[in-house]
């Protein structure tokens, strides 16, 4: 299967150089040091038990007219990247060319193919405009859920920290002949890509945790196991999450954990920092709409109160932009 990776970052990687040792035709839309990066040296992965892995057999380029069309195209940007993309993106775009959003929160294409009172409606918070409702097709859609935590050590070379699972979903929760393609290809690859019968149950379950952990850390500098263990963040991030399942539940999803269990789950990660603090040190845009925003928005749509959501939004928002103004970052230093 030819492969664009439109994002050749931590999950980008980690999922490009996997699906290439496996020997499919892999390319990373990449630019700067990273293009430099692969194109001379390939991508290499730290693996979780010690070991290394090596994926020579790759390119990268910066035009995507140059890689031409592909049988599946993952985003693995960041949201609100995406839409400067959008332009070029459709010279990857062929006649069945499946675009797969593996991007942390709440993707554009929500309402899409949803039964219900608010089908077809748009979440402004992502995706001002409709520019990526016009631009990409529903029918080219899969959603992915993004469970494996990883970090970029430098250009071309990926540290990954725990978890293997890509699950993969129709955005009506059908399970087609191509999702079930694109799960055996990613298992070929020594991932866990199961389909999903309710993709969009399975995102809130992920999306709870960033929603939460992840604005959390950028305000404290706390790693998710600190952020949990420390009682006063983790009663936070409960009243959050409780809010976040309140407007979900009013959307029709249905949650198969507990609160309880996904905390649990995110403190059995450990001393991780979140991609959003990873970004307030690095002085890059944080992804606030698609993970925080977004959920204030949908609050707003069914008319359901988010005290603590929104006191933490307003916040996280203020850092953002402060941090955008003085094109600064801030991370703990010893003193």
């Amino acid at each position: 299967m030819r492969y664009a990776i439109v994002g050749a970052g931590a999950i980008g990687g980690y999922l490009g150089a996997k699906l290439a040792l496996a020997g499919e035709q892999v390319t990373f839309i990449a630019r700067n040091q990273n293009l430099a990066a692969i194109n001379a040296r390939g991508f290499k992965l730290l693996l979780p038990d010690g070991s290394e892995q090596h994926a020579t057999g790759v390119r990268a380029v910066q035009d995507m007219a140059t890689a031409g069309p592909q049988d599946a195209v993952l985003l693995t940007t960041k949201a609100h990247q995406l839409r400067d993309l959008l332009p070029g993106l459709r010279a990857l775009f062929g006649p069945a060319t499946m675009v797969v959003t593996m991007i942390n929160g709440l993707p554009w294409w929500y309402f899409h193919k949803l039964a219900g009172p608010y089908a077809g409606r748009a979440l402004d918070s992502v995706d001002p405009g409709g520019e990526l409702a016009a631009g990409i097709e529903t029918e080219r859609l899969i959603g992915s859920i993004v469970y494996p935590a990883a970090e970029l050590l430098e250009p071309g070379v990926v540290k990954v920290i725990e978890g293997n699972r890509f699950s993969l979903g129709e955005l009506d929760d059908q399970r087609t002949p191509r999702v079930e393609a694109l799960s055996r290809s990613l298992m070929a690859a020594g991932f866990k890509a199961p389909v999903s019968r309710d993709i969009r149950a399975e995102l809130w379950v992920k999306l709870w945790g960033n929603l939460s952990f992840n604005p959390i850390s950028a305000l404290t500098h706390a790693t998710l196991e600190d952020i949990c263990r420390f009682p006063l963040t983790r009663e936070l991030a409960t009243r959050m999450m409780t809010e976040a399942r309140t407007v979900a539940e009013a959307l029709g999803v249905e949650f198969k954990v507990t609160l309880e269990q996904r905390i649990a789950g995110a403190q059995a990660v450990g001393a991780h920092k979140t991609s959003m603090l990873q970004d307030v040190e690095q002085g890059r845009a944080l992804e606030l709409q698609a993970l925080l925003g977004s959920v204030a928005e949908l609050a707003r749509i069914t008319g359901l109160p988010t005290p603590t959501i929104d006191a933490i939004y307003a916040a996280t928002a203020l850092l953002a932009q402060t941090l955008n103004a003085q094109r600064a970052r801030l991370a703990l230093q010893p003193v």
